[in-house]
């Protein structure tokens, strides 16, 4: 072990955060270009760009619960995350190469639909980087004690990650997405391969006092810990069922159906009482709360090339890329700075959850400003800037609520339980609302349906219990 890792200093707290990195610049390469190469290069609607990223919530729920699970009771290659932490990034790393080339992979396979082929690229992209992406984060919570050293390993995470995904911004901005993407494919090799082997894992995951050992992991234990998403379970499935059959609807019963069920199961478990002997409620809380969140940075990501076309129809296709890359520049620089520099210290005096809360509903509001003053360029940079700060809060505080809410020797399955508040949401993005927004004449729609997503999220997260420090 080195000493670094013994003394949890600063440079420990570092490496600690580049397998995380590597995965988190992949997706801000994905984030930056995806949606822009699909439509400018390929021609695809934005329905069909919906149905692309629809790849990744399907790879995230295939890949970070099963690795989860298993990740939890593993040990070769001298650690438990760490073989998936490889495996992961230089998979991930062979994916990024293919995503500019999709035509001429499917001229290489004899297949003449570019959507199948667009599909499996990003399938096979984001399979790659949920085998991984679940491992980076359990690990932290691996080596490191509850409390605020915990915290900090997350918010460092973030400041590190966040730090990269301003460069990936950056060069998309200045140089354009493909050099992004070949530059990222390199980073995101180097990054996943370094740390694993400077860091050392525990072979034996502790049990704290407060936890509250349960009966072996069962579908039944694995479904009641989700209740709160099963609204969501309900409809992407339906969902998928009519994609993959072609069935045309003209109705909207499943989509009130499978709303009323999510309010149901999400109100009944915010108001449930928080106890030491069922840790369960406080999880699926986090859950209910941040699923809400999702939901509205998702549909941002992935639809606001459909709000710029609109609302900036001068902007070339080139200058389209590079106003969606300035944008998440923006987004990422404040996300880089806030957590380790100005959201761990106010989480220190006023709580993590109340920290989250607040930025959460900052981030509601900007997202109305968005609405009502987004279609100048110079205005929508200055409000990604104000989004920033709940976008700092989603990718590193949630993480060390949730993790004080489980038990410690089952990190790597909770970690992948957690993801599905993430997965399915960005499911029914990519399913339901891309299929609405694309038959509204006004694409203001996007950021209207990210406010009202995160003005729910804050306030589910005031039903959220602090953990109290032992």
């Amino acid at each position: 072990m080195l000493a670094i890792q013994k003394n949890l200093s600063k440079s420990f707290y570092m490496l600690l955060s580049l397998p995380a990195t590597a995965m988190g610049f992949a997706l801000s390469v994905q984030i930056s270009a995806l949606s822009w190469i699909l439509t400018t290069q390929y021609g695809l609607d934005i329905h069909q760009v919906g149905l692309v990223w629809a790849a990744g919530p399907i790879a995230g729920i295939l890949g970070q619960v099963i690795v989860g699970i298993i990740s939890d009771n593993v040990w070769f290659w001298n650690g438990r995350r760490r073989p998936f932490i490889l495996i992961g990034g230089v998979l991930a790393a062979m994916m990024l190469l293919a995503l500019p080339n999709i035509d001429i992979v499917s001229s290489s396979l004899g297949i003449s639909g570019l959507l199948g082929v667009a599909i499996a690229v990003a399938l096979t992209l984001d399979l790659s980087i949920n085998i991984s992406f679940n491992p980076t984060r359990a690990i932290i919570a691996d080596v490191t004690p509850e409390g605020d050293a915990r915290t900090k390993g997350y918010t460092w995470m973030q400041t590190v990650s966040g730090s990269f995904g301003v460069l990936a911004y950056a060069v998309g901005a200045t140089w354009g997405n493909f050099i992004l993407i070949y530059l990222g494919a390199g980073l995101v090799f180097f990054l996943s391969i370094l740390a694993p082997f400077f860091i050392s894992e525990p072979k034996e995951l502790l049990v704290s006092q407060r936890d509250v050992v349960q009966d072996k992991v069962s579908f039944t234990m694995v479904l009641m810990n989700i209740k709160p998403l099963w609204g969501f379970i309900i409809y992407d499935i339906y969902a998928m069922a009519l994609q993959i059959s072609g069935i045309k609807t003209d109705h909207y019963w499943a989509e009130v159906i499978a709303a009323i069920i999510t309010l149901y199961f999400v109100v009944i478990t915010l108001f449930a009482k928080e106890s030491r002997s069922d840790n369960s409620i406080g999880f699926r809380k986090v859950l209910a709360a941040h699923s809400f969140s999702w939901i509205g940075v998702q549909t941002m990501f992935v639809f606001i090339i459909a709000f710029l076309q609109d609302k900036m129809p001068s902007l070339s296709d080139d200058d389209l890329g590079k106003v969606i890359a300035m944008s998440f520049l923006i987004l990422s620089a404040v996300s880089a700075l806030l957590p380790a520099f100005v959201l761990e210290p106010i989480a220190k005096k006023i709580g993590r959850v109340k920290t989250h809360t607040y930025c959460i509903a900052s981030m509601a509001v900007g997202y109305g400003l968005v609405v009502m003053f987004g279609d100048v360029k110079e205005v929508l940079y200055l409000l990604m800037a104000l989004l920033g700060i709940g976008w700092s809060a989603i990718i590193s505080l949630p993480f060390a609520i949730m993790s004080e809410k489980v038990e410690q020797s089952r990190m790597g399955l909770y970690m992948g339980l957690f993801n599905l508040s993430v997965v399915l949401p960005q499911l029914l993005v990519s399913l339901a609302i891309g299929l609405f927004i694309s038959k509204v004449a006004d694409k203001s729609v996007v950021f209207q349906i990210s406010a009202i997503a995160l003005a729910i999220s804050a306030l589910a997260w005031t039903k959220v219990k602090e953990h109290s420090k032992a």
